[in-house]
């Protein structure tokens, strides 16, 4: 497509990336910017960032840019750095059939483990997931090079694997969770044969690493689509290889309370998005996985004898471990996540003067959101702690005061209330001799 065919100008594109594509091109390489960059200008879109594409291997481009770290062993790209800007460079993929288990190497289920076989452009688009980033805005000419009917696609909004999708998805089972993730963020339908196979190989996501899961699970759900995400991922049945115990339970209580605490953390997330507020994973991950800390415990109490509170910081520790095998949540969102968990049983029973310490602990504030949460979901006796704690966080402090005497008069009027008298049972009669 020449460049009067496409609306695409230069003052879209960053002025790092055109600097990375200027000296490519001057240089004597083929220089393009390529895929979501390319598709979000199309769209409308103002683009986060900008990739590259040339046929400049690594350490050629290493020798161009005195500010380019090459990085990656599965996929080898070049940062180029810009201060906090970074334009990722990546020279055309070839097909790893025809290479060595040096620079191409898949396992037993058809999962890519290295790809660094290098080609033409033609080849790196056959590489590409979708059509619709298989898009090439060329520097030297400005046209756009479309492969696979990527520009048809676009326009008629339609996600379309290239290639054979049992084979695409074998190779890289997290393009099943992007096909979710464009779907909603472009407000596009999944084409159907690329739909088909996703729910009989969802089970793949298992083998993916867990540190790169959780990656994707920030852009899943810290973008504003995690409600419409998490909805398109059960129907898929993408979401239990990703949280296992989270799902045991919903399959166990369909309409039960983790599955009304999902619904609800994810719809309030999108609002913090929306309204531009921090969204991090520590609450994320403590609000989804309250329920099955509540369920270990509980069976930890039964099975080991251990206290009510030593039971949950077990339980904590389980839940944790068996999250981390398929997502790894970084210990600087774990310990918060404790935090805001071992403070639910506090703010339980924290209410009256008590409740003035607790307001000093660094997670009040998350724990205090979850505790909200909770009582939107469980009703009862949650919703009253909850609404209390919410009257006492909203009042000033002399009414924080008063709020806090009127609970302690309560507890004291209680205390000093005619007690029951129990009745003592009658001494054992000796044994006869």
């Amino acid at each position: 497509m020449s460049r009067d065919g496409h609306s695409i100008s230069r003052r879209q594109i960053s002025e790092n990336a055109l600097k990375v594509l200027y000296r490519l091109n001057k240089s004597g390489y083929k220089a393009y910017l390529v895929g979501g960059g390319v598709r979000d200008i199309l769209l409308g879109i103002e683009p986060k960032d900008f990739d590259v594409a040339t046929n400049a291997t690594p350490d050629d481009i290493k020798k161009l840019f005195r500010n380019c770290r090459l990085v990656g062993r599965r996929f080898r790209l070049a940062h180029i750095v810009f201060g906090r800007d970074v334009i990722e460079v990546a020279t055309f993929r070839g097909h790893h059939s025809e290479s060595n288990d040096k620079v191409s190497k898949s396992n037993a289920e058809g999962r890519l483990l290295r790809d660094n076989v290098y080609g033409e452009i033609d080849e790196d688009a056959e590489r590409r997931d979708f059509t619709i980033n298989a898009l090439y805005y060329d520097i030297s000419d400005y046209s756009i090079r479309s492969y696979g009917g990527g520009i048809n696609d676009l326009n008629a909004r339609k996600i379309k694997l290239i290639g054979d999708p049992d084979t695409r998805y074998r190779e890289d089972p997290v393009r099943m969770l992007r096909a979710v993730r464009f779907a909603t963020k472009l407000d596009m339908q999944i084409d159907a044969v690329t739909a088909d196979p996703i729910k009989a190989l969802a089970p793949l996501l298992g083998d993916i690493p867990a540190a790169r899961m959780y990656e994707e699970v920030l852009k899943l759900f810290f973008a504003g689509k995690a409600e419409a995400n998490y909805h398109m991922m059960q129907d898929f049945g993408l979401f239990a290889p990703l949280f296992p115990q989270v799902s045991a339970l919903i399959e166990e209580s369909p309409k039960g309370h983790t599955a009304k605490m999902l619904q609800t953390v994810m719809r309030n997330t999108d609002l913090r998005v929306s309204e531009d507020k921090t969204v991090t994973p520590a609450f994320f991950f403590a609000a989804i996985l309250w329920y099955p800390v509540k369920q270990r415990a509980d069976d930890i109490a039964i099975e080991s004898g251990l206290t009510h509170y030593d039971a949950y910081v077990a339980a904590m520790g389980d839940v944790l471990e068996k999250q981390c095998l398929t997502i790894s949540l970084p210990r600087r969102f774990s310990t918060p996540a404790r935090d805001i968990w071992q403070l639910q049983l506090r703010l339980e029973r924290g209410q009256g003067t008590r409740a003035f310490k607790l307001l000093e602990h660094p997670k009040f504030r998350a724990a205090y959101d979850l505790l909200l949460l909770r009582g939107e979901v469980e009703a009862g006796n949650t919703a009253k702690i909850a609404d209390w704690w919410q009257a006492f966080v909203e009042a000033d402090e002399t009414d924080r005061s008063d709020i806090a005497k009127s609970i302690k008069s309560s507890n004291t009027r209680n205390r000093n209330a005619p007690q029951r008298k129990r009745r003592r049972k009658p001494a054992a009669k000796p044994a006869e001799e």
